[in-house]
């Protein structure tokens, strides 16, 4: 149709006018509609893609393994650009062995093999720059192949820098391994100190407790010898009367850990730290064990006296009716070196029941290697009976290596003991149980104090 056919008046001109306007309005908004939900199927399409390609994935790439366990930045930016999937598994070689049968009934010693990430490598290690590369490039600080985080792994191998990043990059300061372990409970060297700063300033709870044990930080710290994680988590409120599976609190955790000569004054000052705020000296494990019953086991003669000055009960029983002095001369003659005559003789000091004299000899044999020990049991009786048996009981080579103080002993047989030594124990017995605390009170000079106090003169008389 075309103008020359037929006129059209004004007002069908201008509704023709207004239809088109409509038709092509609806063709625009049409077009804007389609585009819209073109872009939004392109973002929903990428953001699964994304997804998929940020799920974790087993690494059999040697290249990519070797440029992560050498610490090699630049290969692993070269090997995981910018897009690439950093949340790789890798089957590594673990610390224990295990017995493996694969083929035809034979069995061999391998090593066992573990689950473990980039992540938790770089920051075992300490690989603090390849470490930050993976959390720029996505990796998840949560993931946990092995049973435990990459922030366990720094912990564990008191890696600070690596610590703070993976906090940084929202770890759970409060996660747990599979054994149930925290952060926190894995930072068991001197170095770690940073990093359970850093893990508390972040929220990890200071109380929290193992699954597998129910063992606080503190019981860790305590029976690792770390003075100043110590110090640290009793400024942050850590229970010191939180009692674990086995019923011991951090102060038996201090004492029962067993030590060298090297490290006896760590663990004292940790029991010090402990008897300070006000753990209970008291408090009895399942097995009725006292923390001196447990120094004792250790022979460890400063903590003994701490808790013996603090009033330690220096008869009560266990369950296996052994006193703290039973548990000693039990062990006296394996830590020589740790100086057990020290506690027997704080003992007897305090009040503990003497040795039955018909035991004496079965004594005598155990503890023949240390002849303080016998000096300090002998110089408890007015007089003793000594028979055939207690010069058997003595080894020949033990004897003539003290040989000055077996015959100092041995004479006793046929002579009585001496005035002063009988006046001594007439006081002692006057003074039993508080013989520390009245002998210096006693204005006496130093060395009758010392005599009182059994003070070691290497022979008897």
């Amino acid at each position: 149709m075309t103008h020359s056919s037929f006129s059209f008046s004004f007002p069908a001109r201008r509704s023709l006018r207004l239809e088109e306007e409509l038709i092509e309005r609806h063709k625009y908004k049409k077009n804007l509609a389609f585009q819209q939900i073109k872009s939004y199927t392109l973002k929903k399409e990428l953001s699964r893609s994304m997804m998929n390609l940020m799920q974790p994935v087993m690494c059999q790439d040697f290249l990519v393994q070797n440029a992560i366990y050498c610490g090699d930045l630049e290969a692993i930016k070269q090997l995981l650009p910018k897009g690439s999937n950093t949340n790789l598994i890798i089957e590594s070689r673990g610390e224990e062995l295990r017995w493996e049968s694969k083929k035809f009934g034979l069995w061999s010693l391998t090593y066992e093999q573990e689950l473990t990430t980039p992540l938790h490598i770089t920051a075992g290690r300490g690989y603090v720059d390849c470490l930050k590369y993976l959390l720029m490039r996505g990796s998840d600080v949560e993931l946990a192949p092995g049973g435990k985080t990459a922030l366990h792994e720094a912990c564990l191998n008191a890696r600070e820098e690596c610590a703070k990043l993976l906090l940084m990059y929202g770890a759970n300061p409060n996660a747990v391994t599979e054994d149930g372990y925290t952060p926190l409970h894995l930072c068991t060297k001197p170095e770690s100190l940073q990093c359970s700063t850093l893990l508390l300033q972040f929220g990890a709870a200071v109380n929290g407790s193992c699954l597998q044990d129910d063992e606080t930080p503190l019981h860790v710290a305590a029976s690792c010898g770390l003075e100043e994680h110590v110090d640290l988590y009793l400024r942050n409120g850590a229970s010191i009367e939180k009692q674990n599976d086995e019923g011991q609190t951090p102060l038996h955790s201090a004492c029962s850990e067993p030590h060298g000569t090297q490290d006896m004054q760590r663990y004292f000052n940790i029991c010090q730290k402990l008897v300070s705020a006000g753990a209970s000296i008291f408090t009895a494990n399942q097995d009725m064990q006292t923390p001196l019953h447990m120094a004792c086991k250790t022979v460890n003669p400063h903590i003994v006296d701490l808790l013996l000055q603090h009033g330690a009960l220096v008869n009560k029983m266990s369950y296996g009716s052994e006193t703290p002095l039973h548990i000693i001369l039990k062990l006296a003659c394996f830590n020589l070196d740790h100086c057990p005559e020290h506690i027997v003789r704080s003992l007897v000091n305090y009040g503990a029941i003497r040795v039955w004299p018909g035991a004496l000899p079965k004594v005598l044999h155990h503890c023949c290697q240390s002849p303080r020990i016998i000096e300090v049991l002998i110089n408890t009786y007015d007089h003793v009976k000594i028979t055939d048996t207690w010069i058997e009981a003595v080894v020949p080579e033990i004897l003539q290596k003290h040989q000055g103080f077996y015959d100092s002993l041995f004479d006793l047989a046929n002579k009585p003991r001496s005035l002063q030594h009988l006046v001594r124990c007439k006081l002692r017995v006057l003074l039993e149980g508080q013989i520390p605390l009245a002998v210096p009170k006693l204005g006496l000079p130093t060395y009758l104090q010392n005599y009182l106090l059994l003070t070691f003169q290497d022979y008897v008389h």
